[in-house]
């Protein structure tokens, strides 16, 4: 096997371990929180500890990024599989919030597996594979993501929240080792400049193409953390029975990551040969148009088939984002742009509840479709405006090379 073909399917399979590690007990915070005997403001808590991470990994990435330049992808993803599985473990011991709030500020300052493995095959795929290779990741954070959740609920219900953190930290414990022994980083120029992060911001503000991806990025991450804090509650108004809420809350969360399985390696195909700017840009517009066709139906069977229409669609715009960090920067800053990439990332995850939460407690749940429906088409307008951006930038890396063949 080829060794970009060996990495893809290995870190398809750790990126995988840790997304599922993540959702296993991420959505279950609250239910722990009750079991650590807090009884008063739980969903205060549970927002906090879910933003923490966040918070602190906006700061932490861009110098892992920094790291990952010097020393290499391969490393940083080891070194978070390793502090991933630190943190889980000892998750399954504590006795208060405090201490689960401390270990997810450390999860958030140290972690970083995804976004290293997502660099690793933007650098080490030939050009030609990009889009299917990113794409193809994206599949295993979206299979994860549909898998985690019922894992952690069986884990949970049979033996505890405890284990079941202790379970996340295994899996990512198995991740790991499969990067140690079956990975390996061949297209790698260390960075050997003597810099600072400061440097590197002043460096990718220059670059007029990535600061756009990067606006994009917290504009899109926004515009789908807005939906979270009201889904549930929503799909109960339109489902109408609140013995049934929870299952049909798994099923409806889980559509677009199953569309996402589905369509994003065809999407991946695709942008190889139109390019990732046109496929973000139909990502985008897709992703608006049925967002907004959500508030449509009044009954949920119509709901359903429009969020796993919206997933068809909205599965090929983060891949799309991740190929343009690849195309429109150096290698040697290659780790530091899906640094900060993940910062923009981490900043969309961090105020999108708090605006769909907002605007919810306000006004009708409908209003936040809207609000979401109307970043999306922000976004889609910007990515059509701009796109001339990222396709000179291309052509005049394209030269580049050929010139230095």
């Amino acid at each position: 096997m080829e060794i970009w073909k060996r990495n893809l399917l290995v870190l398809w399979i750790g990126v995988f371990f840790t997304s599922a590690s993540f959702n296993m007990v991420i959505p279950f915070l609250p239910i722990f929180l009750l079991e650590l005997n807090v009884h008063e403001n739980t969903e205060i808590w549970s927002g906090v500890l879910f933003s923490a991470a966040f918070f602190a990994g906006a700061f932490a990435s861009p110098f892992w990024g920094r790291l990952a330049d010097k020393y290499g992808r391969k490393p940083m993803i080891i070194r978070a599989g390793f502090v991933l599985f630190v943190v889980y473990t000892l998750a399954a011991f504590v006795t208060n919030p405090y201490q689960l709030l401390v270990l997810r500020i450390l999860q958030g300052l140290l972690s970083g597996f995804i976004p290293g493995a997502i660099a690793l095959i933007g650098t080490n795929t030939p050009s030609d594979k990009t889009g299917y290779a990113l794409s193809m990741i994206s599949t295993a954070s979206a299979s994860g993501g549909i898998m985690g959740p019922l894992i952690g609920g069986v884990i949970a219900q049979l033996v505890g929240n405890r284990l079941s953190f202790a379970s996340a930290g295994l899996l990512v414990f198995i991740a790991t080792l499969l990067i140690i022994f079956w990975v390996k980083e061949d297209n790698f120029s260390p960075s050997k400049e003597k810099g600072s992060v400061r440097n590197d911001l002043r460096i990718a503000f220059s670059n007029r193409p990535l600061m756009l991806v990067l606006l994009l990025t917290v504009v899109t991450s926004c515009s789908i953390m807005t939906i979270e804090p009201i889904l549930p509650l929503y799909i109960l108004e339109v489902g109408g029975s609140m013995d049934k809420a929870s299952l049909l809350a798994g099923i409806i969360f889980s559509l677009p990551g199953i569309a996402s399985v589905i369509m994003a390696p065809y999407w991946g195909k695709w942008a190889d040969k139109v390019g990732f700017n046109r496929i973000l840009f139909i990502g985008l517009l897709g992703g608006a148009l049925g967002t907004f066709s959500q508030i449509i139906f009044s009954n949920i069977w119509g709901f359903s088939i429009t969020r796993f229409i919206f997933g068809l669609f909205f599965c090929a715009v983060f891949p799309a984002l991740n190929g343009l960090v690849v195309k429109t920067t150096a290698e040697n800053f290659r780790g530091r742009a899906f640094s900060l990439n993940q910062t923009a990332t981490q900043l969309g995850g961090m105020f999108g509840p708090m605006i769909g939460g907002f605007i919810g407690g306000i006004f009708p749940a409908q209003s936040v479709f809207i609000v979401t429906g109307m970043l999306l088409l922000v976004a889609t307008g910007i990515a059509y405006k701009k796109g001339n951006v990222f396709r000179t930038t291309i052509k005049q890396k394209v030269k580049i090379v050929t010139h230095g063949k």
